[in-house]
């Protein structure tokens, strides 16, 4: 049995699997309608979400699988003081996989320790979203057709961002990858980042706080909205959310083949009037994530891939 808990519990031999057999299911969606007849999926979501939980479901559901679970902590048993183990117990007898998203870091960690099923981890935290970053991959890949030789510019909050420390987490492992880091002091990439990962991966990087000066540089810029459920003071959030904007004007400064990548959900830093520019990419993403977690679900559940 194997879990998904970091992006770098894959390799990138396992990482290219993923995507060429999400790319097959893209073209051929008909043929894997009941590649998960009988399986169930268990959503276990303990903030928020939108796009991350409703894909899993629909990717399960694509897969000709059923799904169960909940979307908030209070409507579950962790508002009566239930832990994530015995949780992850319980939900082992009824389902055979679980995608779980929890506030707290190495939640998922822990549910992997007691379950007796797959357990994708969801987002954790400002930790790790790992199928975000598998979304991501798969998105880069069918734009740019390659992962190596190119700057990729990452927007906003890089501080709490955990879709940002997953994407540089695996694209490090590339061949002559850059990253530009585009964020106020206060929102700069935590030092574990810098240090452990593009440091000591010898990974030519900087950080600059001024998005229009970096704009032509770039062949992916990764915009991330301010989230203000990270913030412990309300005046930091309201000072700094509207920190980078971009707009049509903005977007004259970049490349032709430059495309604009988000993890959604969009407040106001990306400004609707550039959703018809065709380097606008984060809904194809958003379309991009059903297909890689189908993929994933048919790999963790053992699901050989249909004629």
């Amino acid at each position: 049995m194997r879990h998904l808990l970091n992006p770098l519990d894959l390799s990138v031999e396992e990482i290219d699997q993923l995507i060429d057999l999400a790319h097959d299911i893209e073209h051929h969606l008909s043929k894997y309608s009941h590649v998960c007849d009988g399986k169930k999926l268990a959503t276990l979501f303990y903030e928020p979400s939108t796009r991350t939980r409703l894909s899993f479901e629909s990717a399960m559901l694509n897969l000709g699988g059923s799904v169960l679970g909940f979307s908030s902590a209070d409507s579950s048993s962790a508002a009566k003081g239930e832990s994530v183990a015995d949780t992850i117990r319980v939900i082992s007898c009824y389902a055979d996989i679980a995608a779980m998203r929890h506030p707290k870091e190495g939640a998922a960690l822990v549910a992997s320790q007691f379950a007796g099923i797959p357990v994708i981890n969801a987002g954790d935290g400002g930790h790790q979203h790992p199928t975000q970053t598998l979304t991501d991959l798969m998105t880069i890949h069918s734009l740019k057709g390659t992962f190596s030789n190119m700057t990729i510019g990452m927007c906003g909050d890089l501080k709490f961002g955990r879709t940002v420390h997953s994407l540089i987490e695996a694209m490090v492992r590339y061949p002559n990858v850059k990253f530009v880091l585009i964020s106020p002091d206060e929102l700069r990439v935590p030092s574990y980042i810098r240090q452990d990962v593009l440091l000591a991966n010898h990974i030519e990087f900087k950080e600059v706080d001024n998005l229009d000066e970096a704009l032509p540089e770039l062949d992916i810029l990764y915009m991330t909205r301010v989230q203000k459920e990270r913030f412990f003071n309300e005046e930091d959030y309201v000072r700094l959310k509207d920190f980078y904007i971009l707009n049509k004007k903005k977007m004259k400064l970049a490349k032709e083949d430059m495309y604009v990548l988000h993890p959604l959900p969009r407040v106001n830093e990306i400004s609707v009037e550039v959703d018809n520019d065709p380097r606008a990419a984060y809904f194809r993403q958003a379309q991009y994530g059903v297909y890689i977690r189908m993929a994933l679900i048919m790999t963790l559940l053992e699901v050989e891939k249909p004629c």
